[in-house]
């Protein structure tokens, strides 16, 4: 599809933009996983470096890389208006291209927000939430 842009289907129900996500990164596209995030968004690819723009999708890319889905179990989803906090356990595990064992897990800390056409797109995805390091 050469000269057209990739387009992702986003949820108008912030309990579902983890899943939706998951499914974006499924296909192995970063053009699917940047259309979950607003423009300016933030990923925190490693605790402390927050990343936006090419950066970020360098750092999405660096995951799909890896060529395995993504498994998400939210945990808690607060809403207040268009504003949602996400706490959701993720899992990225299998056999890397290397043939290694893979094996990356998180509880992301994540603010999404609800655009003019009422889907939901990540502002801040942080996948380590409070961890000092990443696994």
């Amino acid at each position: 599809m050469a000269g057209h842009e990739f387009m992702m289907t986003r949820t108008t129900e912030a309990a579902r933009h983890p899943a939706v996500f998951a499914a974006a990164f499924g296909t192995g596209r970063v053009a699917a996983v940047e259309a979950m995030y607003e423009p300016d968004a933030l990923l925190v690819p490693e605790p402390g470096n927050p990343v936006s723009g090419p950066a970020r999708a360098a750092a999405s890319e660096r995951f799909l890389a890896l060529g395995l889905p993504i498994e998400v179990r939210p945990k808690h989803v607060y809403t207040a208006g268009d504003i949602a906090l996400l706490i959701v356990d993720w899992t990225i595990e299998g056999t890397g291209p290397d043939g290694a064992p893979v094996h990356i897990e998180g509880t992301a800390t994540d603010v999404a927000r609800r655009g003019e056409d009422g889907t939901w797109r990540y502002v801040i995805d942080n996948p380590f939430g409070v961890a000092e390091t990443a696994p």
